[in-house]
């Protein structure tokens, strides 16, 4: 399946042309414009404004700014509410993102060429990090260095070292860091990373309103005794297998002094034996369970591949400092099918307002497929939503993935009503 280019990527038809074929459109009343442009994907709507100067002034008004956003914000509990973005390995005159669009089912390209090449330098090899808002963070490996890209700006910027000294691409764990656009709506943003250092737990967060660093030491956390707060972030900072070391920064962390860090572990062996990939993101953990089986093609046994068996989420209960408990397992229905042969796997794992999302990534023979699973907590359902090719996947040399739940957020809602007269501004 082809992907869609995002606005500005290619010639648009000249405003005179537009303006005609949109002619009829043009004639409806504005609700009905306004609920026909409120199902479009954030580049669809870019592209629209791009090409549509009658449309651009409705599309950036404030009222249709409001109409999107609690749109986006209702459009419901699975994968189909956030976008999934993967970036593949180009020079950075190449560079692009590809974001699948749950509601319409499509992948876009979302280039950033031209947004990076004022902040890298030719030759750079790059790998995306995490996204948020309209915050996208890459590291840099030749440079050792983080560069940021702001799409509503379409600007880049690199950021100072953290208090670790300069980092290659390598030394960054996707189950360690979070981006997170603060104030939501806007593009300002913290970036978060948990590190052991010298054996010990420490937090490491930028902030982009004083482009600066901090460092904090965690504090072992006493017993399951201190609750965990929606605005609390939970980051891994060491792993292997089943056992990590969690580290919690947020209201209640150290009577609001500093974060906390404990070693949580599963009930029984139910991390434990047999082949198993362990998954950590937002203070939950997946467990997939596979099986070996023959690989169909081949007749020999030295070519045997796995599939998964079943798939486990575990969480905290709501408490800093506890064990891990089991909050629910794929059904086996819906795990027969994603049940695909892969030779490797891996995965991320991120929580937004009451839904887990967890996206495998897996390889067999240079293919790459991609399994998207939700789970909304409050109606305790699990959701897969089948992830297309867009026709890149063969040889694919992926650089990071991310998922996000605001980007389809282009706008921040109007505060007040005494805002709508207020001049337009992305997210």
């Amino acid at each position: 399946m082809a992907d869609h280019p995002l606005a500005g990527e290619h010639h648009p038809s000249p405003a005179s042309s537009a303006a005609t074929a949109l002619g009829p459109l043009l004639l409806l009343p504005s609700e009905l414009l306004h609920e026909i442009l409120i199902r479009l994907a954030v580049p669809e709507l870019l592209r629209v404004r791009s090409v549509a100067r009658p449309l651009s002034s409705l599309i950036s008004s404030p009222d249709f700014r409001r109409l999107y956003h609690l749109s986006s914000a209702s459009s419901g509990p699975g994968p189909a509410a956030a976008w999934l973005l993967l970036f593949k390995k180009l020079p950075p005159r190449d560079a692009a993102i590809r974001g699948f669009h749950g509601p319409s089912g499509r992948w876009f390209r979302i280039p950033v060429s031209a947004i990076l090449a004022p902040a890298v330098p030719p030759g750079e090899d790059l790998y995306f990090l995490a996204a948020s808002g309209s915050s996208f963070l890459f590291a840099a490996n030749g440079r050792r260095e983080l560069v940021v890209v702001d799409l509503t700006a379409r600007a880049a910027r690199r950021l100072p070292p953290s208090p670790l000294g300069p980092r290659g691409t390598s030394s960054w764990r996707r189950f360690g860091l979070k981006l997170v656009a603060d104030p939501p709506g806007s593009s300002r943003f913290r970036f978060l990373f948990a590190e052991l250092v010298n054996n010990t737990p420490f937090l490491f967060e930028y902030r982009s309103e004083t482009d600066t660093w901090r460092q904090s030491e965690a504090a072992l956390a006493e017993g399951a005794t201190t609750p965990a707060s929606p605005d609390g972030t939970f980051l891994c900072a060491a792993h292997a297998g089943p056992d990590c070391v969690m580290v919690y920064s947020g209201p209640g962390a150290a009577g609001d002094d500093g974060p906390l860090f404990f070693r949580p572990r599963f009930p029984n062996a139910a991390g434990h034996g047999g082949d198993r990939l362990h998954v950590y993101g937002d203070g939950c953990a997946a467990v997939v369970r596979s099986a070996a089986v023959d690989d169909p093609a081949t007749t020999s046994r030295v070519g045997r591949v796995k599939v998964v068996a079943g798939v486990e989420l575990y969480g905290f209960g709501g408490a800093v400092g506890g064990d891990w408990e089991l909050v629910a397992a794929v059904p086996g229905e819906l795990v027969e099918g994603f049940r695909k042969p892969y030779a490797v796997m891996t995965g991320l794992l991120a929580e937004r307002e009451g839904v887990v999302r967890l996206v495998l990534i897996s390889n067999c023979r240079g293919a790459w497929d991609l399994v998207w699973l939700s789970y909304d907590r409050a109606r305790r359902e699990w959701r897969w939503v089948p992830v297309p090719d867009w026709g890149g996947s063969k040889g694919l040399n992926m650089a990071g993935i991310a998922v996000s739940s605001t980007f389809s957020r282009l706008w921040p809602a109007p505060s007040s009503p005494s805002t709508t007269s207020s001049s337009s501004s992305h997210q």
